[in-house]
């Protein structure tokens, strides 16, 4: 009976494919975020265009757990797969999130450690989009791989030295305004977490790499 069942199954999936596309939206509405905070007077276009990454994302994750649950043979370990797109979908729901706030309050300037974050973050996901296809042959992309999650992980550590220094800053500059302090500690804080994101990317490449390099 679970021989007859294992036919019906599909053999593989495209997971690596699945990895590339969703990779390009998390690139996609990363560059929107910057376009977002460098001051353009397109605000609605990028807040849009991040949205509409955002659910490109939905699109392709859905896509991955229906896969997983599907296929037979997969190549990684199902619970690798799902933390890994995972990770990736928490970095661009929280631009996503970010996008919101700023269109909740209006904000048409930014702070300069908000935009050093935001450049940090768009190298961050460009490194991620690199990764992806370097995983279809880890015994060869090795060395290159473990560069890339070394370079997202310090990534996070230099974010979060900006995050501190701007939070300080803002709340020395804006004492008298708690109401835009609370705004700018908001925006700070999704920042943060979509830096913590691509971290917790780089670490379930690196477990991926680990268990079968």
């Amino acid at each position: 009976m679970f021989n007859w069942f294992q036919r019906l199954l599909p053999r593989t999936g495209d997971f690596f494919g699945m990895f590339e596309a969703h990779a390009a939206t998390v690139v996609g509405a990363a560059d929107a975020l910057t376009k977002l905070v460098d001051g353009g007077t397109l605000h609605s276009e990028y807040i849009a265009e991040i949205h509409d990454r955002e659910h490109e994302a939905d699109d392709i994750i859905r896509e991955v757990l229906t896969t997983v649950r599907r296929t037979f043979l997969t190549p990684f370990d199902r619970g690798a797969i799902t933390s890994l797109i995972g990770a990736m979908d928490d970095a661009i729901d929280e631009m996503q999130s970010t996008a919101r706030a700023v269109d909740v309050y209006e904000l048409r300037t930014f702070e300069p450690e908000m935009r050093e974050m935001v450049a940090m973050i768009s190298e961050a996901a460009s490194l991620t989009a690199e990764a992806m296809p370097l995983l279809r042959d880890i015994t060869r992309n090795g060395t290159r791989i473990h560069e890339i999650t070394e370079k997202v992980v310090r990534l996070e550590g230099d974010a979060d030295d900006a995050h501190a220094v701007g939070l300080k800053r803002a709340f020395q500059e804006q004492i008298d305004r708690p109401m835009q302090f609370m705004v700018s500690r908001e925006i700070y804080k999704h920042l943060e977490r979509i830096t913590d994101a691509f971290e917790d990317v780089a670490n379930e490449i690196d477990g991926i790499v680990i268990d079968h390099a």
